[in-house]
């Protein structure tokens, strides 16, 4: 529960929480149980394949002065991942209250703040405020929540019970106010739309040629209604020329013209060494002798499958995309409510690990990774049960 009332606050209170679960579980004993949780998930494997995959790249490319801290950081990936996995029902159960709780909280400090504008603490700053990707994070921790929100609300309209389904859609629009007027994340807002429309599919997947249509309209409607918002807009159309611009040559610390610069050397990095890349650590070095001189000091790529192919080539892009896939399709094939909360939380992992760097970056990749592999857990029960509480979905009516 304490890694879930801490995912909001600053990374060192992150690592705080990770390396206490860690000897948590270690100190806690049941070993044998949780060794076997793990490997009876198929989400072992592809996991496996990663770090095995990694630990042979470190011994046989170069190493570099950043070899130590990226191969930390991807190690801590396979970790987090591990340990969700390993809890038992009521200790996810535990990790997902905590994390409500902090959501809730953090709504009512939101609001606080925008109507009384008081100093905020420093460790609340990247809540109320946007104050690089720490706020991203939180843009994003919302944007599950807001998807989450979503499956409820479905699940009352399909059950015939819409006015029930009113609190599930003031949550979601508090979380796009939050991501429009707070903290200013295109991420967030891109990845809800994604989730909430993979948990219309989720639902009504035997239905998906009728629905299909419906949810490319709704998905046009929406994209539209945000579009309509000023901060918006202008955040898009800020980005489109940025995009003209790196196209044209120009250099500068914009948001699109950074990505266009790192995805397109990333990719020739990539090209250059297919098999197993530069090195873990690698990309930096690369980086610094093909990409601008402006943006030199960047550390990673705003992508983690390209930072992953460009250290470990395609085969160690190709085992972290298979995590994250594979996460998704065992959310996928779970065709009850806690499937369908658990698809959506990593939905909005897929987007954020795509355009940014959600894994490798710990600001995000510590508690975004976390809360998404706590709903993959309690997806992976033999039972149903619910997201807050330990009872199964209602049956229902006739």
């Amino acid at each position: 529960m304490f890694w879930g009332l801490t995912v909001f606050l600053p990374v060192g209170v992150n690592y705080l929480a990770a390396v206490l679960m860690l000897a948590t579980l270690l100190a806690g004993g049941h070993w044998q149980e949780r060794a076997q949780r793990l490997r009876r998930s198929p989400m072992w494997w592809p996991l496996m394949a990663y770090v095995a995959w990694t630990l042979v790249v470190l011994a046989i490319e170069p190493h570099y002065p950043q070899t130590g801290s990226n191969l930390g950081h991807g190690l801590r990936i396979a970790a987090t991942v591990l340990m969700a996995l390993s809890l038992s029902r009521d200790e996810a159960l535990w990790a997902m209250r905590g994390f409500w709780i902090a959501g809730v909280a953090n709504f009512v400090i939101i609001a606080a703040y925008q109507a009384f504008k008081f100093p905020p603490p420093e460790a609340l700053r990247g809540v109320v405020m946007e104050v690089g990707n720490k706020s991203i994070n939180n843009a994003l921790l919302f944007a599950i929540m807001g998807a989450s929100a979503a499956v409820y609300g479905l699940r009352q309209v399909a059950e015939r019970r819409p006015l029930r389904a009113l609190p599930a859609l003031a949550l979601i629009a508090a979380v796009i106010a939050i991501a429009v007027f707070s903290l200013h994340s295109r991420t967030a807002l891109l990845a809800l739309l994604i989730a909430v429309g993979g948990a219309c599919a989720h639902q009504w997947r035997d239905r998906l040629r009728l629905l299909a249509p419906v949810l490319l309209l709704g998905g046009a409607v929406a994209a539209a209604g945000l579009w309509s918002l000023p901060p918006v807009q202008q955040k898009f159309e800020l980005g489109v020329r940025e995009l003209e611009q790196a196209q044209a040559g120009a250099v500068s610390e914009g948001s699109w013209v950074v990505r266009f610069y790192m995805y397109r050397d990333t990719a020739r990095m990539i090209i250059d060494r297919p098999f197993a890349g530069w090195g873990i650590g690698g990309w930096t070095e690369q980086w610094q002798l093909r990409g601008p001189k402006l943006l030199a000091d960047y550390n990673m790529p705003h992508d983690d499958f390209l930072w992953m192919g460009s250290q470990a080539g395609l085969p160690g892009a190709l085992s972290l995309l298979a995590i994250i896939l594979t996460s998704v399709w065992l959310a996928w094939r779970r065709r009850d409510l806690a499937g369908r909360h658990a698809f959506a939380a990593t939905l909005v992992l897929l987007i954020a690990t795509s355009v940014n760097s959600a894994l490798r970056d710990a600001q995000i990749g510590l508690a975004l990774l976390w809360v998404a592999m706590v709903y993959l857990r309690l997806a992976q029960e033999p039972l149903p049960v619910g997201v807050l509480s330990g009872g199964g979905p209602r049956p229902r009516p006739p």
